[in-house]
């Protein structure tokens, strides 16, 4: 779509005016605005607005002629008749032509919009999800917003938001596409305003993790082989080491002369003691009696 021509954009806003007095003196927890409402000429598209607390509860739409809820819970408890917001309209339009005289004809400069592309969930192959293309900044409010995938465009599971007016008199847009990713496929959200020289694409596609080629993986696998053979082995030896030394006589190897000298004395000593327990279940014995020594004679 091409976007031309002229365009004549009235602004209302119906808010209470307090003096500064009375502003002082009250004190609101919350605040409801109607507003603002527009209509523009180009088209012949006028919208109505109610704000809460500075967000949008629904909107009026002059060719639907019906209250869109942000959400759509919100109808299950409130009501708007849409009349009321399309007399707004209505007065904004009969009081159009009085502006522009007033303006001397000066038209607002056209902004640049932002587009934003994101998935509403976590993305996951063959599994439906959202794609949600924001559009912020966008002033005056003629915009064309397209959802195209693998380059060709796409019209169904495709809804839109009306605009949501922003605190310095842009408007904000979004744009949803239900659809199934796939590992081939690839997204755009094309955009087309006053603002912009050419059309505006936003590209999208999921990420796929990157799978390791054979080689490498063979390469990770042997390594981690070797890390634990030789974290195995290692423990072996410690636990050989700890062995050897919490009983000295029964490690010979690797100990030196001196350790050998230390092996045999502690042989020695062990066969003396033996010997002397075999004596004494035999009937010999040694016996001391005034520091001398006498050897009882045997059974």
């Amino acid at each position: 779509m091409v976007l031309r021509g002229r365009l004549v954009l009235g602004l209302h806003t119906l808010m209470t005016l307090l003096s500064l007095q009375e502003v002082g003196a009250i004190k609101a927890d919350h605040m409801g605005s109607y507003g603002p409402a527009f209509y523009q000429s180009y088209d012949g598209a006028g919208q109505f607005t109610y704000d809460f607390d500075g967000e949008q509860l629904f909107s009026v739409d002059l060719k639907k002629r019906e209250a869109v809820w942000r959400l759509p819970e919100f109808g299950n408890f409130a009501y708007f008749d849409p009349q009321s917001g399309l007399v707004s309209i209505a007065m904004i339009k009969a009081h159009l032509e009085d502006l522009v005289k007033r303006s001397n004809g000066t038209r607002a400069p056209n902004v640049s919009p932002r587009v934003a592309v994101l998935p509403k969930s976590l993305v996951q192959l063959g599994e439906p999800n959202v794609l949600i293309c924001i559009v912020d900044k966008i002033f005056p409010p003629v915009i064309n917003i397209t959802w195209l995938r693998n380059g060709h465009p796409v019209t169904q599971g495709v809804t839109q938001s009306s605009f949501y007016a922003q605190p310095d008199h842009s408007f904000r847009k979004f744009h949803y596409l239900t659809f199934v990713p796939l590992a081939d496929d690839f997204y755009d959200c094309k955009v087309e305003h006053w603002g912009l020289d050419q059309p505006l694409f936003q590209h999208w596609e999921p990420q796929v993790p990157t799978a390791l080629p054979d080689t490498t993986g063979t390469l990770v696998c042997a390594l981690g082989l070797v890390l634990g053979l030789g974290g195995f082995l290692g423990g072996i030896t410690l636990i050989i080491t700890g062995t050897c030394l919490s009983s000295t006589p029964r490690c010979s190897g690797g100990l030196g002369e001196e350790g050998g000298d230390l092996h045999r004395m502690g042989v020695e000593d062990e066969r003396f003691r033996e010997g002397s327990r075999d004596k004494q279940r035999g009937g010999e014995g040694v016996r001391l009696e005034g520091g001398g020594q006498r050897k009882d004679p045997e059974l």
